[in-house]
């Protein structure tokens, strides 16, 4: 696999149950690009479970540079965000949130019932999420005298580059996204053409 190339899920999920002695566990996906994203999924959550004693999740960020959060949200130590957050592990997934609403039932699970009910809470989550694989990806900005546009456009279509913006004037000024494994080549080809500005643009 690329290294350019990380797993994670298109969509939110469709709420999953799970009962384990009369508590209800519900499982519920979602893509986040953000830790500010994690904030505002929990909150619309305690407002649509509102007789959930406990709202526990984990979430992973990033490809080359990870970050993580598992919350217990008041259960017993690592009884509940680090078995969701070893699912998303074990899915190898990023950018992503698993949350677990728990209704309790009345009935204590102990710890290890516990770890064991929000594991497969988790599991059972993301086996019905949308998996897809991204690539993480680079813009650059072409620019150039109109004659060249077909020069330009020829590359783009060999190289299976995406055109993000383009302004097609006398003076034209295209923006591409590419894979970041193709970084290195992509430059080397635009690099070398006469007439044509190419450059790089910070994320």
């Amino acid at each position: 696999m690329m290294e350019d190339i990380y797993k994670t899920i298109a969509i939110p999920s469709k709420e999953i149950l799970y009962k384990d002695r009369k508590s209800k566990f519900f499982g519920r996906s979602f893509p986040i690009s953000a830790e500010e994203d994690v904030k505002l999924i929990i909150e619309k959550l305690r407002k649509k479970y509102q007789t959930a004693g406990h709202i526990c999740y984990a979430w992973q960020l990033g490809v080359s540079e990870i970050s993580y959060r598992a919350n217990d949200d008041g259960e017993p130590n690592n009884s509940a965000g680090m078995p969701i957050y070893g699912q998303i592990k074990a899915f190898e997934l990023t950018n992503v949130l698993v949350a677990v609403p728990r209704v309790f039932g009345g009935t204590k699970l102990g710890v290890g019932g516990l770890i064991q009910a929000y594991k497969a809470t988790a599991q059972l989550t993301l086996e019905e999420s949308t998996i897809i694989e991204k690539f993480i990806s680079v813009e650059f900005e072409i620019k150039f005298e109109y004659k060249n546009l077909d020069k330009v456009m020829r590359l783009i279509k060999q190289l299976d580059l995406i055109i993000k913006q383009q302004k097609m004037e006398l003076s034209c000024s295209i923006i591409i996204i590419a894979r970041k494994s193709l970084e290195g080549k992509i430059f080397k080809i635009f690099q070398e053409l006469h007439e044509i500005s190419f450059k790089k643009l910070e994320s």
